[in-house]
C-alpha cells in the first residue's frame, strides 16, 4: 500500500540512519604483529532494515523516484538477496509499491524460503523469470515487458550511477582515519563510490565474492557515469571469492567463526567473511608496511537462512 505523498529526503531522514557509521579499532594479533592497526567501519550498523551499503546505495535512488513522482519501485535479485529484500523493506517503511524480479521462473512454485517470504512480507511483488530471460534483463525490450511506464527502475544489487555518487560519502567519513580500505564486492557500486570519495594518499581495495574476473570493467563503467571517469586509488583482489557467489569452505567457516569470538562482532558469510579472510591474508603475508591504518568495511550483518556451499580453497586461486 502506497502513502499519498510519497517520500523525499525528508522520509528518509525520518528513518534515523545511524550516519556516519560507528568506527571501532579491534586488538587482533595478525595484524599487530606486523605493526598494523585494524578498524570495523559497522556500516551493518546504519539502520536495522537498511543496512550498510544498501543504505548508501537506495537512498539516492529513492529520492529520485520520490522527485520523479514514481510510486512503484521494480528491482531485480537471486532467491536470498539481500538487494530485494532491503528494498521490500524500504518500501513498507516509505510507502512505495515494490517488485522484486527473482531469477528461477522453477522457484514459483516452491514454498518461498525466508529471505523472499520476508520481501512479501513487506509487500514486495514478486514475479520469477527464468535464467535466460534474467540475464537479458537489461535489453530495453525485456525491461519493457518487466517494468511497466511510470515504475521507477532500481539496477541489480542497487549499483547505478546514483548508489555510486551516494557511496563517495561513506569515502569521506574515512579522511585521516584509513591508509587502506577494504570492501566485499558484488555488483561494484560500493567501490566505485568508496574510491571516488577517498582523500588522496588512501585507497581501496575491494574483494570481489563472485569469480568471472568482469568487476573491474563494472566499476570503471560506473564510475564514468557517475563521475565522468575513474577516480580514486582502487584496485581488486580476486583470490578470495571461495568458488563464486555464496559458495563457503570449511576454512572460511572456522575463519569467520573464530574473528567472531575475537571480537564479538557477527560475521556475514557471503560478502564481509571474504573480506576479512582476505584482508588478513595480506595483513601476515606483508603486503602492508608497518604504521598502515587498515580499515574494514562490515556492509552486513549474518543471516541465518542464507545458503552456502562448501568449496575447497584450491578454487579461490588467481586464475
Amino acid at each position: 500500500m502506497t502513502s499519498d505523498n510519497p517520500p523525499g529526503a525528508a522520509g528518509l531522514a525520518a528513518l534515523r540512519p545511524v550516519l556516519p557509521s560507528p568506527l571501532a579499532e579491534v586488538a587482533d594479533e595478525r595484524f599487530a604483529r606486523r605493526g598494523l592497526r585494524l578498524l570495523l567501519k559497522r556500516d551493518d550498523l546504519i539502520h536495522p532494515d537498511l543496512p550498510g551499503n544498501k543504505w548508501r546505495k537506495l537512498e539516492p535512488n529513492l529520492n529520485a523516484a520520490a522527485a520523479a513522482g514514481r510510486r512503484t519501485l521494480l528491482t531485480f535479485g537471486g532467491a536470498y538477496s539481500n538487494h530485494l529484500r532491503a528494498t521490500a523493506a524500504a518500501g513498507r517503511l516509505l510507502g512505495f509499491a515494490t517488485v522484486g524480479v527473482v531469477r528461477g521462473e522453477e522457484l514459483a512454485d516452491r514454498p518461498l524460503n525466508p529471505s523472499l517470504a520476508q520481501c512479501a512480507a513487506d509487500g514486495m511483488e514478486l514475479r520469477f523469470v527464468d535464467r535466460g530471460t534474467y540475464r537479458r534483463k537489461t535489453e530495453p525490450e525485456v525491461l519493457a515487458r518487466l517494468a511497466p511506464e511510470g515504475t521507477f527502475v532500481v539496477p541489480e544489487g542497487g549499483s547505478n550511477a546514483a548508489a555510486a555518487r551516494g557511496c563517495t560519502a561513506l569515502g569521506r567519513e574515512l579522511h585521516g582515519v584509513a591508509d587502506v580500505v577494504g570492501v566485499a564486492c558484488g555488483t561494484g557500486g560500493t567501490l566505485a563510490g568508496l574510491a571516488a570519495g577517498l582523500a588522496g594518499g588512501q585507497r581501496a581495495i575491494g574483494f570481489p565474492v563472485l569469480k568471472g574476473g568482469f568487476l573491474g570493467a563494472e566499476v570503471e563503467r560506473l564510475q564514468r557515469e557517475a563521475f565522468g571517469g575513474r577516480r580514486g586509488d582502487w584496485t581488486l583482489d580476486e583470490r578470495f571469492h571461495f568458488g563464486g557467489y555464496a559458495r563457503s569452505s570449511a576454512e572460511l567457516e572456522q575463519f569467520a567463526e573464530d574473528f567472531g569470538d575475537r571480537h564479538g562482532v557477527p560475521v556475514e558469510r557471503v560478502y564481509v567473511a571474504k573480506l576479512l579472510f582476505g584482508l588478513t591474508a595480506l595483513a601476515e603475508a606483508g603486503a602492508f608496511p608497518a604504521g598502515t591504518n587498515v580499515v574494514a568495511v562490515i556492509t552486513g550483518a549474518p543471516h541465518t537462512d542464507a545458503p552456502y556451499t562448501s568449496a575447497p580453497y584450491g578454487a579461490c586461486s588467481s586464475r
